[in-house]
């Protein structure tokens, strides 16, 4: 029989790791966008 609870805790674990990748990823591109934007 699968084992359930570990199917889902790893797949709430690597959705959480994602996530916060994917945060970080944004941050850096907001991040560049401010640096390199001209100034009005």
């Amino acid at each position: 029989m699968p084992d359930y609870e570990k199917m889902y805790k790893t797949l709430l674990d690597g959705v959480e790791k994602a996530m916060y990748e994917l945060k970080k990823v944004e941050l850096a591109c907001e991040e560049i966008y401010i640096n390199t934007s001209p100034d009005e």
